[in-house]
Formats: C-alpha cells, sequence, structure tokens
C-alpha cells in the first residue's frame, strides 16, 4: 500500500498528536478538530497544524530517511501511463457532484471496467500522488523470473545483441540466438514465450532509441498538457512569481550594507490569502520557486516561531494549479516532475498575457508598498529617491526583513478589507473551507504526511554510482555504511553498466546529500566521507575549483578545494568592511554553517528498511532539522545536469 503523501482532515481519520493516537470525530474550524483518544477515550481538542498520519518512526545509525518511491524512478512508459490515468479521472475527482453514471461514461471512453476507475480514483485519494496510479504487475514481482542467473543472463545477451540494435531483428530470432546459445552452454532453453514476454516487458522507448528511431520515440512520449482550472475554491489556483525588494539589507555583524533581496511570493487566487514566500540575497531560481510551494502546503507555525512572530497563517494543503510566468525557473525538469508527483498542473502564463497574472502582481505592489515605508528603502525610481541615501539608511539585516515582510503578510494584509472580495482574504479562505449560508465549504485541506519529504521532491538532483569509497559529486566525497549494499551495483537494464543513483542535495548547504535507495524506496542521509570537512555551499564550491583552476592546477582534488575555500573565507573577513559583495559571502558562509549546526541538534529521524553488515567505522551522521532549510540563501545552480 502506497503512504499517503497528504492526510485527511474529516471526521474518521486516525491521526497522531503528541504521540498519541486519535481518531477525529468533529471538525470545530480550519485550526482545530474534535477527536478521540484511542487509548483513554477522552475527547480532546486538536491543533489541525500539528496533527500527523498514523505510522511508526524510529532511527538507525543516525541516518535520516524518509519513505516513498522517488519520482524519478519511475519509468518513462509507467509515467505516461500514469498521466494517461490521471486525465481519465481528473474531472471525476473535481466533481462534486460526481455520479456511477458518470464514472461509467468515463470508464468507457477509456475502454476499461467501472470498477478499474472507481480503483483509479481511490488509489489517488488515499495516496495524494500520481505514482499510486502506477500499473500493477500481475504474478511474480519484478527480479523475479523462475529461472536460473545462467538462463537468465543468455536471454539478457541475446536482447541486446539481437534485438535491441539497428538491425531490427524479429522476436524468432532472438528465440533462436537464445536456444543456440543454450546449447553451447549445456543448458535446457527456456520455452519460447519466456523470451516473447521478456521482449514484450522492455519499455518502448528504450526499443525504439536502440533501433535508431529516437524520433519516433519523442512524438511517441511527448508531455500531456493539462487544462487550466477555474480559481473557484481554495487552493485550486494559486500564482508564485518573484521580485526584487526596494530596499537595502546589512550584515548582521558589520550591519554595513549588503543588497537588494529576493522575495519569492505565492498567493491563492481564490481568496487572495499568500499561501508561501521565500526570502534569500540571491537571483531567482527553481530552488526558490520549489521551497515556496513546500513552504505554501505545509502548515507554518513553526516558521512563524522561528522568526518570533505572533498570529497564525492557517494555510496549507495539496495546491491543484501552480500558475507562473514564463521564466527559465519554472520551466526546469526537476520542478515539472515534482508538481506532476503531487498532482500539481503546472501551468505557465501566456506570453503578453499580463492579466493571466494580475493577482500575484497585485500582491508585489502591495508587499513594495510596504516595503518602502522600511529604512534603506530604494524607492521604485531615481526620482523617488532623490535626496534620500538607502545604504547610509539601511539598517535591517535580512532575517529582520523577513520578519517585517511576514508580519504583514499575516497580521496586516490576511486581515483588512480586500477591494475586490469585499471582505479580508483570511475571511475568505474560512468561507471556502467551511462554507456559509450561501454556499457549501470545500473542506479543511489535507495536511503533507512528510514534510521533509515534501521538501525533498523539490529539491535538484544528480545520478551517481556508488563505489567503495562512496559517492562523488563534484570532486566532493561522501560516505555511510547504507551505500554498501550498493557498491559497484550493475544497472539492471544493461548489465555492462554501473547503475546509477539519484541524489538530492540542497545547494546552501553541501556537507550531506540524500541518497535514494531503490529498493527500500527511501532516502538517506550521506555526510562528507571526511567528516572534518567544514559545512560550505555549491557556490563556494564553484568559486573554489574556479580558483584552482586559474591556478594552471593539473588536478583538482577535495583537499584542495576546501583549502581554497578555507583561504577564501579569511580574505572574506579581511574585506567585510570594503565591499558589499565579500559581505553578502560573508551571509552565505554564515547561513550554511547555521544549517549545519542545526543538522546536528536535530533529533528527528526515521527507520531505513535496507540492511547493512560490514566492518567499517560508521562516520557520525547528524540529523536535519527538516524547516532549517528554508532559512538558507540560495544561488541558481543551471550547471548540473538534470535528468530529462
Amino acid at each position: 500500500m502506497t503512504d499517503a503523501a497528504f492526510l485527511s482532515v474529516k471526521p474518521g481519520s486516525i491521526v497522531v498528536s503528541d504521540g498519541r493516537h486519535f481518531k477525529i470525530t468533529h471538525v470545530l474550524g480550519i485550526n482545530s478538530v474534535l477527536a478521540k483518544n484511542l487509548a483513554s477515550n477522552a475527547v480532546e481538542q486538536l491543533r489541525v497544524d500539528l496533527i500527523r498520519p498514523s505510522q511508526n518512526d524510529a532511527a538507525l545509525d543516525g541516518v535520516v530517511t524518509t519513505s516513498g518511491q522517488d519520482i524519478e524512478d519511475i519509468c518513462d512508459e509507467d509515467w505516461k501511463e500514469v498521466q494517461r490515468r490521471f486525465a481519465a479521472i481528473k474531472p471525476l475527482l473535481e466533481d462534486s457532484r460526481r455520479t456511477r453514471e458518470k464514472v461509467r461514461a468515463a470508464a468507457a471512453s477509456q475502454g476499461v471496467s467501472t470498477g478499474t476507475l472507481y480503483e483509479w480514483i481511490r488509489a489517488y485519494n488515499d495516496a495524494g500522488r500520481l505514482s499510486a496510479l502506477i500499473p500493477q504487475k500481475r504474478g511474480r514481482k519484478p527480479g523475479q523470473t523462475g529461472l536460473d542467473d545462467n538462463a537468465e543472463k543468455i536471454i539478457e545477451t541475446a536482447i541486446k545483441e539481437i534485438y535491441l540494435s539497428k538491425q531490427r531483428q524479429k522476436p524468432q530470432d532472438v528465440v533462436n540466438h537464445v536456444a543456440y546459445l543454450c546449447r553451447n552452454a549445456g543448458i535446457q532453453p527456456p520455452h519460447a514465450n519466456t523470451v516473447r514476454n521478456r521482449l514484450k516487458a522492455l519499455r518502448p522507448e528504450r526499443v525504439l532509441k536502440a533501433r535508431a528511431m529516437g524520433d519516433k520515440a519523442r512524438n511517441l512520449f511527448a508531455p500531456i498538457m493539462g487544462k487550466f482550472p477555474g480559481a473557484n475554491f481554495p487552493l485550486a489556483v494559486v500564482q508564485i512569481d518573484h521580485t526584487e525588494a526596494d530596499v537595502i539589507v546589512v550584515e548582521e555583524i558589520t550591519r554595513l550594507p549588503m543588497g537588494r533581496p529576493t522575495i519569492t511570493l505565492a498567493i491563492d487566487v481564490y481568496s487572495r490569502m499568500v499561501t508561501g514566500c521565500y526570502v534569500s540575497m540571491e537571483k531567482p531560481s527553481a530552488v526558490a520557486v520549489g521551497m515556496c510551494l513546500a513552504r505554501a502546503m505545509i502548515p507554518k507555525n513553526e516558521y512563524l516561531a522561528d522568526l518570533d512572530i505572533p498570529g497564525d497563517w492557517p494555510v496549507w494543503g495539496k495546491i491543484s494549479t501552480v500558475h507562473c510566468d514564463n521564466a527559465k525557473e519554472f520551466r526546469g525538469a526537476m520542478l515539472s516532475k515534482a508538481c506532476q508527483q503531487y498532482g500539481i498542473d503546472l501551468q505557465m502564463r501566456p506570453v503578453m498575457v499580463p492579466h493571466y497574472g494580475g493577482h500575484i502582481e497585485r500582491l508585489m505592489g502591495t508587499s513594495a508598498g510596504e516595503i518602502r515605508k522600511l529604512p534603506g528603502a530604494t524607492f521604485s525610481s531615481p526620482k523617488e529617491r532623490k535626496g534620500y541615501d538607502s545604504e547610509k539608511e539601511s539598517a535591517l539585516t535580512l532575517r529582520e526583513f523577513e520578519q517585517r515582510l511576514v508580519d504583514f503578510i499575516v497580521n496586516v494584509y490576511h486581515q483588512r478589507l480586500h477591494g475586490e472580495l469585499n471582505v479580508p482574504p483570511r475571511r475568505q479562505w474560512e468561507i471556502g473551507l467551511l462554507g456559509d449560508t450561501f454556499q457549501p465549504g470545500k473542506g479543511i485541506p489535507e495536511i503533507p504526511s512528510d514534510h521533509w519529504r515534501l521538501k525533498l521532491d523539490f529539491l535538484p538532483f544528480v545520478e551517481r554510482t556508488v563505489q567503495p569509497y562512496g559517492i562523488v559529486i563534484d570532486d566532493v566525497f561522501y560516505y555511510h555504511e547504507v551505500l554498501n549494499p550498493w557498491i559497484n551495483a550493475r544497472d539492471p537494464d544493461h548489465t555492462k553498466d554501473k547503475r546509477k543513483f539519484i541524489i538530492r542535495r540542497d545547494p546552501r548547504d553541501i556537507s550531506a546529500v540524500h541518497f535514494f535507495d531503490p529498493d527500500a524506496h527511501q532516502y538517506y542521509e550521506i555526510p562528507y566521507r571526511n567528516t572534518g570537512h567544514p559545512a560550505i555551499s555549491v557556490w563556494e564550491l564553484r568559486a573554489a575549483q574556479q580558483r584552482l583552476k586559474e591556478q594552471g592546477l593539473a588536478h583538482v582534488d577535495e583537499e584542495a578545494i576546501f583549502e581554497a575555500v578555507g583561504r577564501m573565507r579569511e580574505r572574506v573577513e579581511a574585506a567585510i568592511t570594503k565591499t558589499k559583495a565579500a559581505r553578502r559571502q560573508l551571509h552565505r558562509v554564515k547561513t550554511t554553517q547555521q544549517s549545519a549546526k542545526a543538522r546536528q541538534t536535530s533529533p528527528t529521524v526515521l527507520a531505513p528498511t535496507a540492511s547493512v553488515t560490514i566492518d567499517r567505522p560508521t562516520p557520525t551522521v547528524p540529523s536535519v532539522d527538516p524547516d532549517d532549510i528554508f532559512s538558507m540563501p540560495i544561488r541558481p545552480f543551471d550547471d548540473l545536469t538534470v535528468k530529462q
């Protein structure tokens, strides 16, 4: 059974709060429910944003893990079928007056039974992920063939040499070649149907490409675009965009000007509630978009507590459609695949049609007006700024600026009357969820089951093999004993090649990466192999590599990189009073160090399912604070190769 990505908040749901199991009995409002304690039968009032799905957590060797199939681990054939099935049930999911006749008609159009379509709907509703619609193969599980290893190896060899070639030979030619090789090896040949079944199991796209028909493969497996739904309930449509704030912020220690921050905001079109925000000193990137969307979907009580802001921000849950412009950070494969995994329809704003993004543009304008009241404001034009020295007047650090912005959003913008709605956004949000005398409510949004996994799915990834020394990314080595079962593992589809694994990393702190175990279907946090190295960001790594290259070094190794980083940090410390660039760099270094420190003190771990046995010292793996990554600055890293 697939673990649900979102927890349904409705009577009958089994949840956990403060380590105790409850059954929800009544929904009191958007923030609270009544629930029966399953141990004592006492009825208690619970905060919605603090409840979690019922599951067992444990820990092994301090390795932080999270479960569920990685979206990049799904083959193209299955992903295409998933999209087809979702397109078939999507109108039914959105239909509040769905009847059996409508389901029967939809099933007939798809050539399946009514029961099958109901099963797709149930699977998607239970899991909240598109991956729940992956076709389940009957019979033996993947990897179980019933043949001995020698016969299986002969079949694989024959398929690669005879069938997956430009000669495009027929299935019978493969059957004959298998029989010939088995006789030579003194092995009983498998039945012809066994060989044909292996051929049928091949991914069509792989077969076409191997047979020099790449153009046909692209035409057959092009992505399917969805429709743009109306914003007639909360989270139906969320618009997102970036802007450079019209204010200069200062470095925390020297209090000297550091530059203008970038803010990423997301707004719910139905209610005008701000669903998420992200503040950094870096240019817009896919990471900023991903972190803003992840924050939009998770409860924000811990975020507000970290910023020491009163009030509440009762916005969370799965977004139906994200609407954005055509900037490159919105068009990356990572963001597109992550949105598809969670059933989010990522829609690009039509070119030359500015009113499609009007809601987020007005929010940006409203925020800009408030920001211009802050010390260090740059205003929107030199004429407005005349006679005002923005750098000289600047006084807020990046954190203080973020506090002011979020405080304004939560306690002013959400609470005051909205000109178009004639009610405050907070009230419109409540009406959309709970209803009023004129319309029924949509119900309380589902809560993400695994906050950290949600954030991971919106981080960039690379693919690497596992070697005896661990994993290498950009000349930096990572190791933990959970990698041992995969050392020199072979690709199951190309046995002559080593298997590559999905590795996700946060560019703001690369002292640990997240390795996806394809058997356990979960992530493991893997630290530096040399745990004595300091935490650094990906742009510090790039700068150090460039510096060493300019020095003419023929080979750049890990030790040289970290020595160069140390020298660069010393120069930054010496130059912080002279240049804004140095102060921005110092800010990056300190926030990276804060992330590493938070990971060392966080107690949150989940249990891995893969077993490992090796007589080797185990590095100490610090835990990750799942909310601290939002405090880190970011920088685009388009130079990473992303799997298409």
